[in-house]
Formats: C-alpha cells, structure tokens, sequence
C-alpha cells in the first residue's frame, strides 16, 4: 500500500505527516486524521491502524506533533497541550486542501492524549464527520490519582524544578515519559514498561524525558468535559484493565455525547496495538468509519 510522506504548516513550524491514498476508491474520498498520546510518534502503532483504514476505502493522514518524532519544533520532546490541539486544526486545514477528498467526511482518530485531544477539537468544526477516541484521555485529576502519592510526589518536584529553574538555565528540567509503578515518570504503572516499551522499539524518533513542566498542564486538563457539545457521532473504545486513563471519567464523557457508540475490551491501555486485541479494535473502528462515513 502506498504511503506518502507529506508535511503541513502549523504555529510557525511544520508538521511531518504520511498520507495513505486508498486505491480504487472513486473520488471524492473521506479521510481519517490520526495523532498518537503522550510522548508518542507516528511509527508507534498508527501505521497498522492507517493501513486497515485506507485499505477499507478511506483517504488516511497520521501526522507527529510538533517538537516530536519527524517534525519541527525546539525544544524536542516539548509537551504543550494548546500546541498540539493547534496542530490537530492545521492537519484538519491541509486535509482539506487535498485532491479528491471530500471536505464533509473527514473523521478524527486520537489515541490516549490524542483520545482527549480530539474530543476538545471536535465541538469547535460543525464539518467533522466522526471521531474515534481510543482509550481517551478524559480526565487529567483521575489520570493523576490513578499514578499513586509516591509517583506523583516524585513527578511534582521535578516539574517544579523545571517551571522555577528551567527557564534561568535556558534549558528544561526533563522527567521521563513512562516507567515503573511509583516511578519518577508521566506514565508510571505495572503494566507501562512492558507495554510502552514495546510500541518504543517500533520508533526510530521517540525520546525517553520531555520538559517536566507537562505535568502540571496535564493536571489541570478535563477534555472530557467538552464532549456534551460534539454534534457527530463518538467511538469510544474503552480498556477495561486501563492504569493510564480510568475508566469511570471516560464512561462518563460517553454519557454526555450525542451519539456515542462505546465498545469496551477486558484489556490494558497498550493492549490496543497488538496482536487480536488490536485486530478486535481495528475491526469495531473500521466498521464505524465506513458506517458513518459512506456517502
């Protein structure tokens, strides 16, 4: 299958992206917009994701955030939450300028952070066809208190480190991105090295630390909240077994959506990206795209 490598402008800097074109799919042609979770980059799981889509008939483009993977943007590793959503609006802008793609049914796929990232963006475009939100991040105090005082502790003092010294020595105070239960790092559970760690090794461009400034922006962010003013149709795709985003907040954010269709998978966060779990969830995914998305 072919995939392009394409790249669009966002806030000054320039997002890398591949675009999958389905073959043999009459024109014009709906389009998925793909972004990945905290620390992730595009060659981690999306591709196989990208390819079941395009081969059921839709136009696909995964992109990396700024200041992450292949794109632009110094600091690396540089967590902003209002820098990613305003790169989820440039990818949406370019897809649109795209030949052959029909500007009324392009849907949004976010994964974890991205999860979140698209249930904030969506209510702003009355144009957006469909969202999936796998294994959203919906709630920033439930993701906190589900890390565990130890880690929590350990995660705060380095952010503030960072907020009241990084800026005096020019360069950030950097924490890691996932680790062991009751570890100094963002994402710190029983089941996050192991399962992060494997999504890692498909990356030639993830990098371990980011800024630890991100963590008191996490803290403070709710997208679930925003999901009562979304007027198209929700998947969400929910782990049961989820040590990252709880499940209680993102089955709430279900209940205030319009038309929501949940799906619920007895696994962890990472299990969506392998093996039959993934080959479960692609298939449920698929089947909704092509159901909403059909002219």
């Amino acid at each position: 299958m072919e995939r392009l490598e394409v790249g669009f402008p966002s806030g000054g800097g320039r997002c890398a992206a591949w675009l999958y074109p389905p073959a043999g799919v009459p024109k014009p042609r709906p389009l998925v917009v793909m972004g990945h979770g905290l620390g992730g980059t595009r060659d981690m799981g999306l591709d196989r994701y990208a390819r079941r889509f395009a081969a059921a008939g839709m136009a696909v483009l995964v992109f990396d955030y700024r200041h992450f993977g292949a794109s632009e943007g110094e600091p690396r590793q540089l967590l902003s939450l209002s820098r990613q959503r305003e790169d989820w609006r440039s990818a949406i802008a370019y897809a649109r300028t795209l030949r052959g793609i029909d500007k009324t049914r392009i849907a949004l796929w976010g994964t974890s952070l991205g999860g979140g990232h698209v249930l904030t963006v969506a209510p702003e475009d009355d144009y957006i066809a469909a969202v999936v939100a796998q294994v959203p991040f919906t709630s920033g105090w439930a993701s906190t208190r589900a890390k565990g005082l130890i880690s929590l502790t350990k995660v705060s003092a380095i952010a503030l480190t960072d907020v009241f010294f990084g800026p005096l020595r020019r360069k950030p105070v950097r924490v890691r991105v996932a680790g062991r239960k009751r570890s100094a790092a963002l994402m710190s559970a029983p089941d996050v090295p192991a399962g992060f760690g494997r999504l890692t090794e498909e990356s030639e461009t993830y990098e371990p630390k980011m800024p630890a400034r991100a963590a008191f922006s996490l803290l403070f962010d709710a997208p679930g909240k925003h999901t009562r003013a979304i007027k198209t149709p929700v998947f969400y795709a929910i782990a049961d077994n989820d040590t990252i985003t709880p499940v209680g907040p993102t089955l709430e954010a279900a209940e205030r959506t319009k038309h929501p269709v949940v799906k619920r998978y007895p696994v962890g966060h990472f299990d969506m990206y392998f093996d039959e779990v993934f080959e479960q969830v692609v298939y449920d995914q698929t089947e909704f795209l092509v159901s909403v998305l059909r002219p």
